[in-house]
C-alpha cells in the first residue's frame, strides 16, 4: 500500500472509529435510561401491595382452549383501577400450565379483581378446561420498603 492510499484510509478508519464509539456511548445511555425508567416503575409499587402467584393447568388436549380463554384476561385485568402489573406466562416444557404474576394495591384490591365479570367468567369456564383449581400463593414483597405509596 502507497503512503497516498494509506493516508486515504487514515480518514476513513477514523470516521469508522467515531461512528463507532458514538454508537456505543448511545447504546450506554440508553441502557442507563432504562435501568433509571425501571427503577421508577418499582418505585411505584409500595410495599405494602398484595402479590399474588397462581396456576392452572389445562385438561390434555384442552391446552389451546384454556390459553385462547386466558389470554383476554391480560388486558381486562390490566384496566382494572388497582392493578400494579400482571404478566401471564406458560410453561415452554408444559404447554397448558399457566402462571400468573399479579401485584394489587391491597388484599382487597385482589378480591375484587377475583370478583369482576371477566374473571368469574373465567372461573366458569375451568371445570371444562382445567385440571383442578387454581392455584394460589399470596405474598409480601419484600425489598421494595423505599417505595412510597401513591
Amino acid at each position: 500500500m502507497t503512503n497516498k492510499q494509506r493516508s486515504r484510509k487514515v480518514p476513513c478508519l477514523r470516521a469508522c472509529a467515531a461512528v463507532l464509539a458514538a454508537g456505543l456511548l448511545m447504546g450506554c445511555s440508553a441502557h442507563k435510561k432504562e435501568l433509571y425508567e425501571a427503577r421508577v416503575r418499582y418505585a411505584r409499587i409500595p410495599s405494602e401491595a398484595y402479590a399474588v402467584v397462581a396456576e392452572i393447568r389445562a385438561k390434555p388436549g384442552r391446552e389451546d382452549e384454556l390459553r385462547k380463554a386466558t389470554l383476554p384476561l391480560v388486558e381486562q385485568v390490566r384496566n382494572e383501577p388497582n392493578n400494579r402489573l400482571y404478566f401471564l406466562h406458560e410453561d415452554r416444557n408444559a404447554p397448558g400450565h399457566f402462571i400468573f404474576y399479579e401485584i394489587f394495591s391491597s388484599q382487597a384490591d385482589f378480591e375484587a379483581h377475583n370478583a369482576t365479570p371477566h374473571v368469574q367468567g373465567w372461573f366458569g369456564r375451568l371445570s371444562e378446561l382445567a385440571e383442578g383449581d387454581v392455584g394460589v400463593v399470596r405474598m409480601k414483597i419484600l425489598g421494595n420498603e423505599g417505595a412510597s405509596s401513591h
